[in-house]
């Protein structure tokens, strides 16, 4: 009942509805069309039967009027497939640059020369661009001249040393009405380094790191969490629609690089947890197999548990993050709680966990690796 977005309950299907009042759910209308079904699964019950809407012009009722808060809700772009954003969208080419070409990048620049846009990228070891060139992209000498021929130039680098030399050696090819957007997981300290440094040429900086590996980067189903120059993030928005699922401004510089620190302790600390009970299962003398399919039927189930357990059960661990990653996003969220006296208990058990598989030499095995530390080699 009632007209409103529902920003509250994103259901399962990753959409977002709204939801209209057509008649009173009490009528005998109502009781023909409507089942005693939560609200957050309307839209699939509405999408199965095709029901027909009609927009009220009465005043929503006060159960279901937006709760009040002092908290500014972060602005987000639906989510949506990425088929249905193409048709929506069909974002206008635009010439882009790219600097990066590891495992996350290479989908990525990817998905951007499949929507159009003219790319031109640069990476510290020019041969892993080869893919990218091969698909029609222009090779740069330097980050610089990546920048200087580019009106936006992304950044996907591994980690915040290799971010802030990429922002050093783009800076001289940058100037006013050019636009940097760094999408590598950094932390606060050192994407604001990066931001003076940009702003300092004339141009725009935004933070943009991601939420999704390798699977989701060549989906472009990934989540960016932006900070910094709105009008930036304004218009690059049709490349980020092409790279993601979704994505969120946050506010000032900062914020989405700690927004990330905080998505992958947890992510890390749920890794850790799941290669405890893989292990425990083991010892246990009970069957792992059986272990992910009650799993997947609980309120506990994930993707990655389903992703990741198959392998982990046998012994092998391709790699989609590579461990070192996670380690290192680990390590900088546990300063961040070092900074603000905030305790991380869990985190902090689940990082030494991974240090001890990379004293293994798992650095460069997907994260899942951990499991390792407990007993699996």
């Amino acid at each position: 009942r009632g007209a409103r977005r529902c920003d509250e309950n994103v259901p399962p299907n990753g959409f977002r509805f709204e939801f209209v009042e057509s008649f009173p759910r009490t009528s005998p209308k109502a009781q023909t069309w409507l089942p005693p079904i939560r609200q957050s699964h309307f839209s699939m019950f509405a999408q199965t039967c095709r029901l027909p809407t009609a927009v009220s012009t009465r005043t929503p009722s006060t159960s279901l009027k937006r709760r009040s808060s002092t908290t500014v809700r972060p602005q987000v772009r639906s989510t949506r497939s990425v088929a249905t954003m193409a048709a929506e969208t069909s974002p206008t080419p635009a010439k882009l640059g790219f600097i990066g070409a590891g495992i996350m990048g290479v989908p990525m620049a990817l998905n951007l020369m499949k929507a159009g846009h003219e790319l031109v990228v640069w990476n510290r070891t020019a041969n892993a661009c080869q893919p990218l060139v091969d698909a029609g992209a222009t090779l740069a000498l330097s980050a610089a001249e990546a920048c200087e021929k580019s009106e936006v130039t992304f950044v996907m680098v591994s980690t915040p040393e290799a971010a802030l030399a990429c922002a050093e050696a783009a800076a001289p090819g940058l100037s006013s009405g050019k636009g940097y957007v760094d999408v590598s997981t950094v932390d606060a300290g050192t994407s604001s380094k990066i931001s003076e440094m940009i702003k300092a040429t004339g141009a725009s900086f935004l933070e943009a790191p991601v939420s999704g590996s390798k699977a989701p980067a060549e989906q472009g189903a990934l989540i960016f969490m932006a900070a910094g120059d709105k009008a930036l993030y304004d218009s690059v928005k049709a490349p980020l629609d092409t790279m993601g699922k979704a994505h969120f401004f946050l506010g000032d510089v900062g914020a989405g690089a700690k927004m990330k620190l905080i998505v992958n302790s947890v992510m890390g600390s749920m890794m850790a947890s799941f290669a405890e009970g893989l292990c425990l299962t083991k010892a246990a003398e009970l069957d792992q197999d059986t272990l992910l399919e009650i799993m997947s039927l609980g309120a506990i189930n994930t993707p990655m548990f389903a992703m990741k357990g198959p392998n982990m059960i046998k012994g092998e661990y391709p790699p989609a993050f590579p461990l070192k990653h996670q380690q290192k996003d680990m390590r900088l969220a546990l300063a961040l709680g070092d900074e603000l006296a905030q305790e991380m208990p869990v985190a902090a058990a689940a990082n030494e966990m991974y240090k001890t598989a990379r004293r293994l030499g798992k650095d460069d095995d997907d994260f899942s690796a951990v499991i390792a530390a407990i007993g699996r080699k």
